[in-house]
C-alpha cells in the first residue's frame, strides 16, 4: 500500500503517506460546501503535476552539474461542470536570478519537466499550460 486515507467529517480527510509517515490533510473548497482551510483534492493534482515536474527536472539538473534550488512553480487549477472536474492546468516556473544555463540545457530541463510521470497520466481533456520563464541562454 502506498497511502491510508481517513474521512474527518465536514467534507475533509487525513491521508498518510505510510512508509514515511508523512501526513496531509484535505477540505472540500468553499465552491464546494467545504471550508477550504486546507488542499483540496483537485489542488493536489495539479500541485502534484508541479511538484513531479520539478522533481524530474531536479534529477536532470544535478546530471548537468546545475543547482535548481530556489526554483518556484506557481499553479493554477481551473475546475469546469457539469461534470464537475479539472479542466486545466497553468504552471509558470519561476528560477533563481543567478541561474544562467545553456540553450541546450534548458531544452533538456523543460523535456524533462514535460515528459514527468504525472504530466502523461493527466488525462488529455485536461489543457495544461506550462510556462518556464528562463533567463536568456548564455552563449
Amino acid at each position: 500500500m502506498t497511502s491510508t486515507v481517513i474521512y474527518e467529517g465536514e467534507f475533509r480527510t487525513a491521508c498518510k503517506h505510510l512508509r514515511s509517515g508523512s501526513q496531509i490533510e484535505t477540505d472540500a473548497p468553499v465552491d464546494n460546501k467545504g471550508k477550504g482551510e486546507r488542499f483540496s483534492p483537485t489542488d493536489l493534482v495539479a500541485t502534484a503535476l508541479g511538484s513531479c515536474m520539478m522533481t524530474i527536472m531536479g534529477q536532470r539538473a544535478v546530471e548537468m552539474n546545475v543547482n535548481l534550488e530556489g526554483t518556484k512553480i506557481e499553479v493554477e487549477k481551473i475546475m469546469k461542470a457539469d461534470p464537475r472536474r479539472i479542466g486545466g492546468i497553468n504552471l509558470t516556473f519561476h528560477f533563481p536570478d543567478n541561474l544562467e544555463l545553456l540553450a541546450r540545457q534548458q531544452t533538456i530541463l523543460q523535456k524533462a519537466a514535460e515528459t514527468c510521470p504525472v504530466a502523461y497520466s493527466i488525462h488529455p481533456d485536461i489543457e495544461v499550460k506550462i510556462n518556464f520563464n528562463w533567463k536568456v541562454p548564455v552563449e
